[in-house]
C-alpha cells in the first residue's frame, strides 16, 4: 500500500489534543521519574535521573521458535505479562499499541493475526479489524467461551501455534490502565507498519484516539511515547506537550527508504528538528559507534536500548558506565537482579551494621570495576559475545 507522505509542517493545527480529550487537566502534571520543563526551543527539557530497566512487551517478548523456556514463559503484551514484570524492581514496560477500525487502541505487536480454520490458513491485519473481532482470538475473558485460534509468523516464514506456558487473552489500552499495578510507568510504543507510508489524515486519527485514551486513564502514572516512524514522532509531540517523545531507531542495522532511519546521526537530526526528547537505539549499533553516545549527550537528548544483548549483564553495565540511562529487556528477573548489584550502591541497615559491627560478618556485592584498557576492549568485544 503506497500512500501519499506529507511533511509534518505541512499539518494544520496539530497544538492540541482534541476536545474530547482531557489535556488541559494533565497539563501541568509531569510523569514521576523525570523532569520536563518547556523552554523557548520548542523541546522540553529531559532528565532521567537513574538508570532506568524497562520490560520489553511486559515481562519479556515471545520467541515460540526458542530452545529458551524464559521466552516461551509468559504471554507477551498481555496483562498478565504486565503484572509479572511489576513484581520486579522495573521502572516501565514497554508494549506495542495499534487502533482498530473502530479507533480503539489495543496491544499487540504484529501487523497481522494468523488464524487457522478448516485446515486453512488465514491473515487479517490488525488496524482493519474492528475491536470485537481482535478480541476474539486467542483466550477469552468470558468463562466456557472458545476464541479462534491464534497462530504467529516467525522470522524466517514458518507459522506456529502461538504455545506459551501461561496464555493470556488479547487486550485493549485503556484495560492496560486499568488493570496493571498503577505505580508502573508505560513506554507506549506507536506501532505502525514498515512497508507501508501514511497519509496525514491516517496518523492524526490514530494518534487522537492513542492520546484520549492516555489523557483519560494514565492519572499518575508515568508515560514515554516512542515509534519507529518519524512522522508519527513528530506529530505525537505537536498535539501534547506533557509525556516526552523518543524516536526509535536500529541505528542502520536495517536499510529503510526513508533515511532518517537509517543511522543515529539522522535519529539525532529528527529529535532536534521535531522538538524530541531521546532516541531508542537498538544496543548494537550503539557498541558498534560509541561516538554517537557523545553526540546524543551533547545535543541533550537521552538514551535508551532495546535488542538482545541487553539480556547480558555486562552489556547493561557497560552502557550505565557509558552514560547510556536505561535499557529495554526481555530476562526482566535476571537483568532487574544485576542492575541492583552492579549499578544501584549497597544499602546496609543500620541494625545490621551494629550486630555485624566488628565481626566482618557483613558482605557486600562490589561493583565490576574495569580500567581504561578493559573497557575499551570490552566495547570491541559486546558485539560479538552473542549471536542469537
Amino acid at each position: 500500500m503506497a500512500l501519499k507522505a506529507v511533511h509534518v509542517s505541512d499539518v494544520p493545527s496539530l497544538d492540541q489534543v482534541p476536545e474530547n480529550a482531557s489535556l488541559t487537566l494533565f497539563s501541568s502534571r509531569f510523569s514521576t521519574g523525570v523532569e520536563m520543563n518547556n523552554n523557548n526551543n520548542n523541546r522540553a527539557s529531559f532528565k532521567i535521573p537513574k538508570f532506568l530497566v524497562v520490560g520489553h512487551r511486559g515481562h519479556g517478548m515471545n520467541v515460540l521458535q526458542s530452545s529458551d523456556k524464559r521466552m516461551k514463559a509468559i504471554k507477551e503484551n498481555s496483562i498478565v505479562s504486565f503484572n509479572s514484570a511489576a513484581k520486579y524492581p522495573i521502572d516501565y514496560i514497554e508494549f506495542d499499541v495499534q487502533v482498530t477500525k473502530d479507533d480503539c487502541p489495543v496491544i499487540f505487536h504484529d501487523n497481522f493475526i494468523f488464524s487457522e480454520d478448516n485446515g486453512s490458513i488465514f491473515e487479517k491485519r490488525v488496524t482493519e479489524l474492528c475491536l470485537s473481532e481482535f478480541l476474539c482470538y486467542g483466550p477469552q475473558k468470558e468463562h466456557g467461551k472458545v476464541g479462534k485460534t491464534l497462530l504467529r509468523k516467525t522470522k524466517d516464514g514458518k507459522i506456529v501455534d502461538w504455545n506459551v506456558e501461561t496464555d493470556d487473552s488479547l487486550c485493549t489500552l485503556q484495560e492496560a490502565f486499568q488493570l496493571v499495578e498503577p505505580t508502573l510507568g508505560f513506554n507506549i510504543e506507536l506501532k505502525f507498519d514498515d512497508h507501508v507510508v501514511y497519509q496525514q489524515d491516517y496518523l492524526i486519527r490514530v494518534l487522537q484516539a492513542i492520546l484520549k485514551v492516555v489523557f483519560e486513564h494514565a492519572k499518575d502514572r508515568p508515560i514515554l511515547f516512542s515509534t519507529f516512524q518519524p512522522d508519527a514522532a513528530l506529530l505525537v509531540r505537536k498535539l501534547q506537550s506533557v509525556y516526552p517523545v523518543f524516536f526509535l531507531t536500529n541505528g542502520g542495522t536495517e536499510i529503510f527508504y526513508d533515511v532518517r532511519r537509517n543511522s543515529l546521526e539522522e535519529a539525532i537530526k529528527v529529535c532536534l528538528e521535531g522538538g524530541l526528547q531521546g532516541i531508542v537505539s537498538e544496543v548494537k549499533e550503539v557498541f558498534r559507534n560509541p561516538g554517537a553516545v557523545t553526540k546524543i549527550k551533547e545535543a541533550k537528548l537521552s538514551l535508551l536500548t532495546y535488542g538482545k544483548l541487553n539480556n547480558v549483564s555486562e552489556a547493561v553495565y557497560m552502557q550505565h558506565l557509558m552514560g547510556i540511562e536505561g535499557v529495554i529487556v526481555d530476562l526482566v528477573q535476571e537483568i532487574t537482579e544485576a542492575v541492583s548489584d552492579m549499578i544501584k550502591p549497597p544499602k546496609v541497615d543500620e541494625e545490621d551494621e551494629k550486630l555485624s559491627e566488628g565481626d566482618g560478618n557483613t558482605e557486600l556485592k562490589a561493583k565490576p570495576e574495569f580500567s581504561q584498557r578493559e573497557l575499551s576492549f570490552l566495547l570491541k568485544l559486546i558485539p560479538e559475545l552473542i549471536q542469537l
